[in-house]
């Protein structure tokens, strides 16, 4: 879908205000510093390896060389592999000969951050060589640099999008379709030799599943698209004709895939190999997350999390109990978990009629929220800023429910899209949107969540350094560093959080006492995730035992999963957690990085009120934070602290 231009005026305030002058270096400044010229250039590069990545960040925008990169897939032959880790490695012998203390401040960041980036990318490539096992990495990167190609293509009238160069990259890149998944049976196949098997479940679930899918999107779903956005302009034709020959070709050859999988991997193979184990998962915690806590101190943090959110949760249940006029106990602990089961479905009787009027509840919520942030003081909001909220594409429906795509940082026109998944009006699933439920959800994907974050940092590109946008391994699947989402999902969470502060008159914040229910379960869920993600991949906690935790502290239905055959409800139960396990399980410190971001968040802010007193300004400290992009707190502190005092 085609973005729409967004105009600020918060750069003039923000300038002002002295605010740009912390943020890091231009983008494109090919800069003729030593180590400003080796980040550039490394970047540049990792993008040209890397297309997709270089797709969703829009590299185009950044040099037309990128242009190129539209048309092509990543080459996951060995020798090539082995090209790119020179790479990586010769940067790293550059970047060694750099004395980091007569670096500024900003580079100095981005020479921690280049480190970083530089051993997770050699860790993969050459310790785990996690290509031989990336089942889900193989299935998510054709279809999704063709979807985000689709989102960023020029507007035309009567809906059209995209000019004739723009199509012929498409189809260049579905070209590319077989011979990749023919190297990715490759890779998997000498990774079975080596003993470098992945779990059961991604085989079946990414796999299997995912190759079935991609079959159908290629084979069916992009030709229907494509005749939309074509229409019947003079390149029409041709470019139709080419392109059901190359999507055709991609079909085959993901239903090849799904036969090569069943077959490649028996079931003598269908036994446990999620676990990462301690010494890899205290490696991500250093050296991705930048983070000093080990996986053993962060899985009993994890349980003190669970526990004071689901004592704030069980106290905010109490008070909705008694406006409702409910009679429900809290004494005991199998009490408090019936009557919070109670009042979410008391709750749930306020749904609404259609998606129509649930649309209508998220803008309104939407609205709500920006008049909030500015009666509050939170944020320099421009007037003309809107939170719209869009139906999902058919394409991407059956994957998320509510989700955010950012619009690429280096295309200066265009906004990101708060997507919301129509329910087909179905009774069932407008229950489970209930007008209670939406506030948080409008608030973490919209604004001044992911929406607010990402306008904001947009705007101000040419500020934040290239490297701080740069999603190293994958933008989302097993091979993704996550850097970048103790970031933006931390913010997200945080943002949950900054709008139930208690304000004057409002012992909810911009919540009423439903719906901070809800928001307290979003913060819940994360201190789970903290506790189940460390425990499984580090052996303290089985898959089952997981499942268990999950339906007892998220849902409060304890042993819904043994209760499933009997219980309709305990199998709903199951199912979701099911589906959230199993995420947890393919990426291995995800998880954890929303609820760790946004205490890091948290500590940074409480440090800098500290430090500047009677100075202190909220919306200050918001604006320094999201200009320093999309790279944990971690990598900054002390020079965030520095520079602000």
């Amino acid at each position: 879908m085609r973005r729409r231009d967004f105009f600020y005026r918060a750069v003039q305030g923000a300038a002002a205000l002295g605010v740009l002058r912390h943020l890091g270096a231009c983008r494109p400044s090919r800069s003729a510093a030593p180590f400003a010229s080796i980040r550039d250039r490394y970047f540049l590069r990792s993008l040209q390896l890397n297309p997709v990545v270089s797709t969703y960040l829009g590299g185009d925008g950044y040099d037309p060389i990128l242009s190129a990169a539209n048309g092509t897939l990543r080459d996951y032959r060995p020798e090539a592999l082995q090209d790119e880790g020179r790479f990586y490695r010769g940067i790293r012998d550059e970047l060694g000969r750099i004395n980091r203390s007569t670096l500024q401040a900003t580079e100095a960041v981005d020479y921690d951050v280049l480190q970083a980036q530089l051993a997770f990318l050699l860790h993969q490539l050459e310790d785990v060589r996690h290509y031989q096992r990336a089942i889900d990495s193989y299935i998510a990167e054709p279809f999704r640099g063709v979807d985000w190609q689709l989102q960023q293509m020029q507007s035309f009238p009567a809906g059209r999008l995209g000019s004739a160069d723009e199509w012929e990259l498409l189809i260049a890149r579905v070209r590319q379709v077989p011979g990749y998944v023919r190297v990715a049976q490759s890779n998997l196949s000498a990774g079975r030799s080596a003993g470098l098997v992945p779990d059961w479940r991604m085989v079946q679930r990414d796999g299997i599943d995912g190759c079935r899918a991609n079959a159908e999107y290629f084979g069916h779903t992009l030709l229907q698209t494509a005749g939309r956005y074509l229409g019947t302009r003079g390149f029409s034709r041709t470019v139709t004709r080419e392109l059901r020959t190359a999507a055709e070709g991609a079909a085959q050859a993901y239903t090849s895939f799904s036969d090569f999988l069943g077959q490649t991997y028996g079931h003598e193979y269908q036994v446990n190999r999620f676990a990462v184990g301690e010494d890899e998962y205290n490696w991500r915690l250093s050296h991705c997350l930048r983070l000093g806590r080990r996986a053993g101190d962060l899985f009993e943090y994890g349980a003190e999390q669970v526990a004071l959110y689901q004592g704030m949760l069980y106290g905010v249940a109490e008070e909705v109990a008694r406006q409702g006029k409910l009679s429900l106990p809290f004494g005991t602990e199998p009490e408090r978990q019936s009557s919070v089961r109670r009042v979410m479905d008391f709750l749930a009787a306020d749904s609404p009629a259609n998606d129509d009027q649930l649309f209508r509840w998220y803008r309104e919520v939407g609205s709500r929220a920006v008049a909030y942030g500015r009666e509050r003081g939170l944020f320099d909001i421009p007037q003309d800023y809107r939170l719209d909220v869009a139906p999902t594409p058919p394409v991407l429906r059956s994957t998320i429910d509510a989700a955010y795509y950012p619009a690429p940082p280096f295309k200066h026109a265009g906004v990101g899209r708060f997507y919301l998944t129509p329910t087909d009006n179905d009774p069932a699933a407008l229950r489970l949107n209930n007008r209670a439920s939406v506030a948080d959800t409008a608030v973490h994907e919209g604004f001044p969540g992911h929406d607010w974050h990402y306008k904001y940092m947009t705007q101000h590109a040419d500020q934040i350094s290239n490297i701080r946008w740069f999603t190293p391994g994958s933008v989302e699947d097993s091979s993704s560093m996550w850097e970048d989402s103790m970031a933006t999902e931390g913010w997200a969470l945080y943002s949950e959080e900054l709008m139930a502060e208690p304000a004057p008159g409002r012992p909810h914040g911009f919540y009423s006492a439903a719906e901070h229910l809800y928001e307290l379960q979003g913060q819940l869920l994360r201190a789970v995730r903290v506790r189940v993600d460390t425990g499984i991949h580090t052996g303290r906690m089985t898959y089952e035992e997981a499942l268990d935790y999950f339906t007892e502290h998220v849902s409060f239905f304890p042993k819904a999963c043994e209760r499933a055959g009997a219980d309709p409800e305990a199998k709903a139960v199951c199912d979701s957690a099911q589906r959230a396990i199993y995420r947890y399980s393919k990426w291995p410190t995800q998880a954890i990085t929303y609820n760790l971001g946004k205490n890091a968040i948290i500590d940074l802010r409480d440090a800098y009120r500290k430090q500047t007193g009677s100075r202190y300004s909220a919306k200050t400290f918001h604006e320094r934070l999201m200009g320093m992009g999309t790279i944990p707190a971690g990598y900054f502190r002390e020079a965030f602290l520095r520079d602000g005092g």
